[in-house]
């Protein structure tokens, strides 16, 4: 039997020494994965294009709610090199997922009175994702 799975249940780690946390309360992810083409060439066929894949790249995109003021200072670690996994609520280091190391390339806070405030990461792949 197939089961839908609940964006709620899908969290994004980092991994911190030992120990991987959910960062920051995430409320919503992207995840993209794509590959590059290479144009080849092929004497039977000069009116197409042909190609083969090339290399492939991802990236992630997180929203979250900023829950305590040191959230805040999350902004900071625009272009550290992280460890991420992505995967089940509870992830405990051994069960099923993604894991792979990205470059937090933005971070936003959004701190707007009378409203939730929110923050938002940026990821690109550093090497593979698996």
């Amino acid at each position: 039997m197939e089961v839908n799975m609940n964006g709620n249940n899908i969290i994004v780690y980092q991994q911190n020494g030992s120990t991987w946390t959910a960062i920051a309360a995430t409320k919503s992810d992207e995840l993209n994965v794509s590959a590059g083409t290479i144009e080849i060439a092929n004497a039977d066929d000069q009116d197409w294009t042909r190609c083969v894949a090339g290399r492939k790249s991802w990236g992630l995109t997180t929203n979250w709610l900023v829950t305590t003021v040191n959230d805040i200072e999350k902004v900071l670690t625009v272009g550290t090199r992280v460890r991420l996994h992505i995967g089940a609520r509870g992830y405990d280091g051994t069960t099923g997922g993604l894991t792979g190391y990205a470059i937090v390339k933005n971070c936003k806070v959004t701190l707007t009175r009378g409203n939730l405030a929110v923050g938002g990461f940026q990821f690109e792949g550093d090497g593979a994702l698996a």
